[in-house]
């Protein structure tokens, strides 16, 4: 009787936590390797008065969310972290409280990451502590142009525009120009540009800001010249 009453009380106290921990904890250890939270830290302003998350962390974990479950809603966010509060407080070392992660202060992230000075000093910063510049014999930067068509409902500000395209000319696009640094396939700088503009972004997009990673970075470039015509290349 008095072992059975022990197991009864060990029963009672026992308490099991069950997290669904998918690839998100690789995820956030390799922001943390390439100190994102810290570089946005430092160019995302902070009212003094703040509480909880800074918007570094808010940021990772919105886009460790992002990319583990392929959903870029904000409204999802605050379940996600919920059940696996306890993981996400063990990889990060923080207090992550219930609201860290809802659907105004995630709007407020992308207010601040609205702003293209602010973005191109993340991309400067984040650049400088990712590459190392070898002064070897030059080499390519790639930069390769496409365009990306949905069902959107545009608008003059929009980036969402009606434009030539092989793809649907029904829909509205975006175009977009990556230049990579070969032979790595290192991103250094994406231009994101309204659909109605021209295909020749080569000649005024990325280009201008490839040197963003190291000042000494300039080696010679190649890439598609038309975001429809991925064949007409360039030295």
């Amino acid at each position: 009787m008095e072992f059975s009453g022990i197991l009864r009380s060990m029963k009672e106290e026992l308490q099991l936590t069950t997290e669904r921990i998918d690839d998100f904890v690789v995820l956030l250890s390799l922001m943390q390797h390439m100190d994102l939270p810290g570089i946005l830290d430092r160019h995302l302003p902070r009212h003094w008065l703040q509480q909880g998350l800074s918007w570094g962390w808010t940021a990772s974990l919105w886009l460790a969310h992002i990319v583990s479950q392929g959903d870029h809603r904000k409204l999802t966010v605050r379940d996600w972290v919920r059940q696996a509060h306890s993981t996400l407080e063990q990889i990060t070392g923080l207090d992550i409280r219930e609201t860290d992660c809802t659907d105004d202060r995630l709007t407020i992230v992308l207010r601040h990451l609205s702003d293209a000075a602010r973005w191109q000093a993340i991309e400067q910063e984040l650049g400088q502590h990712l590459v190392r510049v070898y002064d070897l014999e030059e080499q390519p930067i790639r930069v390769d142009a496409t365009t990306v068509s949905g069902y959107r409902n545009g608008g003059e500000d929009s980036l969402w525009q009606f434009g030539h395209s092989k793809d649907d000319p029904t829909l509205r696009q975006i175009k977009a120009m990556m230049a990579t640094l070969d032979p790595l396939g290192l991103p250094l700088g994406l231009e994101v540009v309204s659909g109605e503009q021209a295909d020749d972004l080569d000649s005024t997009g990325p280009p201008r800001r490839d040197g963003a990673a190291d000042a000494r970075l300039d080696p010679g470039r190649s890439g598609a010249r038309g975001c429809s015509d991925a064949g007409a290349v360039r030295r």
